[in-house]
């Protein structure tokens, strides 16, 4: 008897499914901080994307958001001039392209929010210094007003009231420590601070299981 149930006991455990890991949400303005959602927008709790774009990358190239089109991608806003929390956040980014550096359906993009200075000459030789693979890590510049735009509308990274009340649109939001993982289809999929290693070394693991996701 006793070498019975252990024959039933080892067969349950060799033929078990695979416990499936926990997926990330979907996160729409409504699953946000009401405060970082302008009022017109708050209570949508279904189908938000990030919303077409076109910068200039670090090459001097026109980049548009459709080269990110079914590429799981981590944004940031930084700027080159940062000493703060710029150098140690992409000192985060450079491990995340270490990990997934031979994966090219998974990108990096980094919006510079001072694109008075950050031409593409100088956002080229910051993506030298920090060894970033062309193809796969985007430094992006443009118009100010569009940057902000998306900033605000589509990556929720902004407080609406803050950028009405300052004289400097959205200074506020240049030291956002933020980095947002974005999926195949453009959805927001998490937040994580990108100052912190290990909550880098949870992105690092949700890349792969937005990766590995049925889309």
């Amino acid at each position: 008897m006793a070498f019975c149930i252990v024959g039933i006991l080892t067969t349950y455990i060799f033929l078990k499914p695979e416990q499936k890991k926990a997926d990330l949400p979907i996160l729409n303005p409504i699953d946000l901080d009401t405060s970082m959602v302008e009022d017109a927008i708050e209570r949508v709790g279904f189908g938000h994307k990030i919303a077409p774009f076109s910068c200039i990358d670090q090459d001097g190239k026109s980049f548009s958001s459709a080269q990110l089109n079914g590429k799981v991608y981590v944004a940031e806003f930084f700027f080159t001039t940062c000493g703060t929390i710029c150098p140690r956040m992409n000192k985060q980014l450079m491990r995340v392209q270490q990990a997934y550096k031979a994966n090219r359906e998974v990108a990096l993009v980094s919006f510079t929010v001072d694109p008075e200075h950050d031409k593409p000459e100088q956002l080229k030789a910051y993506a030298t210094s920090h060894q970033a693979n062309p193809g796969q890590w985007f430094f992006l510049t443009g118009e100010k007003e569009i940057i902000y735009r998306i900033a605000r509308r589509s990556y929720f990274l902004l407080k609406p009231a803050e950028v009405e009340n300052q004289g400097d649109v959205g200074s506020d939001f240049i030291h956002t420590n933020n980095f947002v993982l974005i999926d195949q289809k453009g959805r927001i999929r998490a937040y994580y601070d990108g100052t912190s290693p290990d909550e880098v070394s949870q992105l690092i693991q949700d890349i792969q299981l937005v990766c590995d996701e049925d889309v």
